[in-house]
């Protein structure tokens, strides 16, 4: 499965705690990633500074739904899920 176009959910919902260039601390759940681009593209795709994290988030059904707002959603249940106590 390809990324849908102007969709950007799995660099907004899920929080990253290794550095990006730009966000050296990472970020928090809900945040656009800086390195998004004006198509929420990820502007490190293929680079190697991208977060191991990010390279490790494919593209599937069950992630990204019918849309982004049920990609945003299945992701950010997830990170609560996964949250430390």
């Amino acid at each position: 499965m390809d990324c849908r176009p102007q969709c950007g959910a799995c660099c907004t919902a899920p929080s990253i705690t290794s550095p990006i260039p730009g966000m050296p601390h990472g970020k928090p759940a809900g945040v656009p990633c800086i390195q998004l681009d004006e198509l929420l593209r990820c502007k490190l795709f293929g680079k190697p500074e991208r977060p191991a994290f990010c390279g490790g988030l494919q593209p599937g059904v069950e992630m990204c739904g019918e849309s982004r707002e049920q990609a945003i959603h299945w992701l950010s249940t997830l990170e609560l899920a996964t949250q430390p106590d």
